[in-house]
């Protein structure tokens, strides 16, 4: 089993078997791809054929090497082609009795020491080894869909596997360009076992009608920086596939955060199985189409819609980093802005710093000297809130305090005109709180930016069941004028980014404690094999434990549900004083800034 693998067969020719035959074609091993179904085997040829096409079109290789590549994939309809493989991969559907009768065919006809190899995602590794008369060659090699694009590769163990098996296919994965990590056998293993809780808890917030789909994938790509939104990424996956593998997932942990949604159920027993059936939580413009079409779910510019109020100037209260920001947002757009502190020394501190921020644009040629000019020529810095007189929005960015908070809409409250809009930034409180405190809660509305707020396009508007509709309207408007993308929730705890991030940042640290995975692994696969910017400790240490641990705290108060509940390990940190950057210590080391 530690011998060179040379000869590879791949049974079964979907997608992802296709893609992972293309990967080794090109990476000259003799690949024997096979299935039953005629029409997959040729649509497999035909797929390596066009992909080896534009890669000669594009310069990446000759023509020469494509006839190559091409000439070392052959294809057949029985499993006794593969009697000469070192290494068998199914990739066969996602159910243990097909994926059982493979490996009890291949028993007979495989040499004893060609490895065996399932490309599953959720299921057991071991049970399925269990059916083999050689359980010590059977591992978990685990592609990531598009494989000839994606670099990551899970490695799965089962306490049976020989180590030289597990040896020779991460050495196989190294030469083919992959990433390879290592990972015990556990339904979901690493990658998949952190996204579809996440993907699932999506679902969820979309069945409930807390937010719409273009919404809730909007505010994961923009405010999260992922290449896809939850809900089209379902559909990518398809919602069957999902649903097979959260329901593996929950057999397993009981954990009622991988607990199917139900709408998972219905779609996929209604075949809307997503784009391959045309039709998931999106349509698209045929089965299998990338393309999405306009049904009747697709948002349409409203008639008889409220009309917003007329914003000419904006006060912002706060002296930090977030409070800075926002101002900075509002001036360039426009808005005549009071930058308002407690006390004039930090006010002029904070328009110090948007000076500096404007200084940075200017030198990297993103803003004009005589726009920086004007921008901060709007902004008036004040000792106190007093200075909001005669705004027409108010926009709090204090500390994440509820007390702070409510002292200051008392203020907002007495201080500002009748017909200003009062929006707060919260990330993690409930804005009603906030409202309950004023004579005017129906003006009182969330406008969570995101940090930094120059930068980020999201901003998530929080609508109480006391706000307004002409003040939802004039925030939608004003989001609008200064470039933002508005996205509407109701106002629960974490809004849509932060119930579907801090859950997922939680199951990582969770796998950390049971010593299922390392923090490099963790982060290498979700920044391989689901396109995340940073992986979860990167991204705990940069937001800060401390921060984290306390959003935590909120989401498990407001849902109840225990597998909200914060992972020790993060409140040992916490209490340990390992914040993450700022300390200079979190989950890893950092040079103290």
């Amino acid at each position: 089993m530690d011998t060179p693998l040379t000869t590879i067969a791949v049974v079964g020719l979907g997608t992802m078997g296709t893609g992972i035959a293309e990967v080794l074609a090109r990476a000259g091993r003799e690949v024997i791809g096979i299935d039953i179904s005629e029409a997959a085997t040729r649509q497999a040829v035909a797929s390596l054929e066009a992909s080896t096409a534009r890669a000669v079109r594009r310069e990446r290789i000759t023509e020469q090497e494509r006839r190559d590549v091409l000439a070392r994939f052959r294809t057949f309809g029985d499993l006794q082609a593969a009697a000469d493989a070192e290494l068998v991969i199914e990739v066969v559907p996602e159910t243990y009795e097909i994926k059982q009768q493979v490996f009890r065919e291949l028993d007979a006809i495989v040499s004893p020491t060609a490895i065996l190899a399932t490309g599953t995602n959720a299921l057991s590794v071991t049970r399925l080894a269990a059916e083999s008369q050689h359980p010590e060659r059977v591992l978990g090699l685990h592609f990531f869909n598009p494989a000839p694009a994606m670099k990551l590769v899970e490695v799965v163990s089962s306490v049976l596997t020989a180590p030289p098996a597990v040896a020779s296919v991460t050495r196989l994965a190294r030469e083919l360009g992959k990433e390879p990590v290592a990972v015990g056998d556990r339904p979901g293993f690493v990658a998949d076992g952190l996204l579809f809780g996440y993907l699932n808890q999506a679902a969820a917030m979309y069945e409930s009608n807390y937010a719409s789909r273009e919404d809730i994938d909007a505010a994961m790509r923009l405010g999260c920086g992922l290449p896809m939104g939850p809900l089209a990424l379902l559909d990518l996956i398809g919602i069957d596939t999902a649903r097979t593998v959260l329901e593996a997932m929950y057999t397993a942990s009981h954990d009622r955060l991988h607990a199917p949604a139900p709408v998972l159920r219905q779609l996929s027993e209604a075949g809307l199985t997503g784009r391959k059936a045309g039709r998931g939580f999106y349509t698209y413009d045929a089965p299998g189409g990338q393309d999405t079409v306009p049904d009747a779910l697709t948002p349409t510019a409203g008639t008889g819609a409220a009309a917003g109020r007329p914003v000419s100037s904006v006060g912002v209260a706060g002296s930090g980093t977030m409070a800075s920001g926002i101002a900075e947002v509002f001036a360039k757009a426009g808005y005549a802005v009071v930058l308002a502190a407690r006390g004039q020394e930090k006010a002029d501190t904070a328009k110090a710093r948007i000076a500096t921020s404007l200084e940075r644009s200017v030198a990297k040629g993103r803003l004009t000297a005589g726009a920086r000019d004007e921008t901060l020529a709007r902004i008036t810095a004040a000792p106190s809130t007093d200075a909001f007189a005669d705004v027409d929005l108010a926009v709090e960015a204090v500390a994440e305090d509820l007390e702070i908070k409510r002292e200051l809409f008392r203020t907002l409250d007495k201080v500002c005109k009748p017909g200003a809009v009062l929006a707060t930034t919260t990330s993690s409180l409930p804005v009603v709180a906030m409202a309950r405190v004023t004579s005017r809660p129906e003006d009182v509305i969330g406008m969570h930016f995101f940090n930094p707020a120059p930068a980020m396009k999201l901003v998530e508007v929080v609508r109480t069941v006391l706000t307004s509709n002409e003040a939802h309207a004039t925030v939608r408007e004003v989001c609008a004028k200064v470039r933002k993308h508005p996205v509407d929730c109701g106002d629960r705890a974490g809004f849509i980014v932060n119930a579907l991030l801090f859950p997922y940042l939680n199951n990582a640290v969770k796998m950390v404690e049971e010593h299922y995975a390392s923090l490099d692994d963790i982060d290498a696969a979700m920044k391989l094999g689901g396109g995340y910017p940073m992986g979860p400790f990167e991204l705990l240490d940069v937001v800060g434990l401390d921060v984290s641990l306390a959003i935590e705290k909120v989401l498990h108060g407001e849902f109840r549900d225990p597998g909200l509940a914060p992972a020790p390990l993060l409140e040992h940190l916490v209490a340990a004083g390992c914040l993450g950057r700022k300390t200079g210590r979190g989950f890893r080391e950092h040079a103290r800034r």
